[in-house]
């Protein structure tokens, strides 16, 4: 499904989980990420360091075949070219889902269904400050496709969403319900009983990263949440306070969490 429209026309897409059997774990984020590129005038000359182009192939990507999606993307030469920005810049989140939230917790992807509480990539002011100042002004000169992308609502804008992820939820057959900082408690969890933010369970290694009792359609589940990826992988201006406790969790109390259910 089509929202908008990336920098250089790439449509801004749905993305949601693709492999559609039944799973032990159902993990909730934000929203979906994009593939950036680092954009170079017909000079060569860097004009934006990283910029979003593409929707992500698939639901927290790891930053796999960046080079094939951006030789897709039809730039006009004298508009200069795109690669890959750098590394940290793509899938940092997919990356840490595998490392910082799966692996210590003992599972893998096949265990598990992801879901983002905004199906599709978001504008924060970085991209909209680089939209605004570095491709709008070029757009104009090399007849560059315009650009429809949502920003970051500061509310869930579609009444309707809670529901969905509720159907996407019993679709899953999950047990347990993980969620990725605040705004999936607060956009989704909370409509079924949960506290409306992360630190509303306790901000110690005492508490945090425990399991709690929910009831979501009348199933009986145990919601698990934790830090965005942001925090755990240090990513940006993260909170480091949020960090140390994810990286203790990790240690001390994530690989036997799940053993008793």
């Amino acid at each position: 499904m089509k929202v908008g429209t990336f920098p250089f026309g790439q449509p801004i897409l749905h993305v949601t989980q693709q492999d559609r059997k039944p799973k032990r774990v159902f993990i909730l984020g934000v929203y979906a990420s994009a593939v950036h590129a680092r954009w170079r005038d017909a000079q060569g000359m860097e004009i934006v360091r990283a910029l979003a182009v593409a929707s992500e192939p698939y639901i927290f990507w790891c930053g796999d075949g960046v080079e094939d999606i951006l030789s897709n993307i039809d730039v006009p030469l004298r508009a200069g070219r795109l690669e890959p920005a750098a590394r940290n810049l793509n899938g940092p989140s997919g990356r840490s889902i595998d490392e910082d939230y799966l692996k210590p917790l003992g599972l893998k992807r096949s265990d598990t269904w992801l879901c983002d509480i905004i199906p599709y990539s978001c504008m924060n002011r970085g991209q909209a400050n680089a939209v605004e100042s570095r491709y709008e002004p070029r757009a104009k000169q090399f007849s560059l496709p315009p650009v429809a992308w949502p920003t970051v609502p500061r509310k869930l804008v579609n009444p309707a969403r809670p529901r969905e992820v509720a159907a996407e939820l019993q679709e899953s057959n999950a047990e347990i319900v993980i969620t990725l900082g605040d705004l999936p408690l607060k956009w989704f969890g909370r409509a079924f009983g949960s506290q409306p933010v992360l630190g509303a369970y306790g901000k110690d290694a005492q508490h945090y990263g425990r399991l709690h009792d929910i009831e979501i359609n009348g199933r009986r589940l145990k919601l698990l949440p934790l830090v965005h990826p942001r925090q755990a992988a240090g990513l940006g201006g993260h909170n480091s306070e949020w960090r140390v406790l994810h990286t203790t969790w990790i240690k001390e109390t994530a690989p036997g969490t799940l053993n008793s259910l």
